[in-house]
């Protein structure tokens, strides 16, 4: 019914043959980057100014390698023991580090004031897609386009 050469090829992919190459992807679906305070810490500007750090390394990461994020999610852990992690999705893909500023941001807020002593920060792009992919945003403003561009 499928004809000679359709027919065979069925017969092989029920078999399991496929002399198709396997190409693994390019770039890991997530990219994480981390901070260790040297000490333990309750001041929440310190964890701020470390967090904004992780923006910047994340973003830089994922332009080079020509990816955007979907999704961020935010990892705290504390001197007692206990992490925090929570996860939120971006409105839309972004490696632009005003958008995952913004958004590492909210993360952090909404983990409440929390009473431990921090140890450690990590902020992990999830469910990225290639940058070709994603639309780009017409913006009127000027100053923002200069700076997405020189970014």
């Amino acid at each position: 019914m499928l004809g000679e050469t359709a027919g065979f090829m069925a017969v092989d992919r029920v078999r399991g043959i496929d002399p198709r190459p396997v190409t693994p992807p390019l770039h890991p679906a997530s990219a994480t980057v981390r901070h260790r305070f040297p000490y333990d810490i309750h001041d929440g500007a310190a964890a701020r100014v470390a967090l904004l750090g992780l923006v910047v390394q994340l973003g830089a990461e994922l332009r080079r390698r020509g990816q955007s994020a979907r999704a961020l999610t935010l990892s705290l852990s504390f001197a007692d023991g206990p992490a925090w992690e929570k996860t939120h999705r971006m409105v839309e893909p972004s490696a632009h580090e005003d958008d995952l500023r913004l958004l590492a941001y909210q993360v952090k807020d909404a983990a409440g004031p929390q009473r431990g002593r921090l140890t450690g920060l990590a902020l992990r792009a999830e469910d990225l897609v290639t940058a070709g992919q994603v639309a780009e945003q017409l913006s009127l403003n000027a100053a923002q386009r200069a700076r997405l561009v020189a970014e």
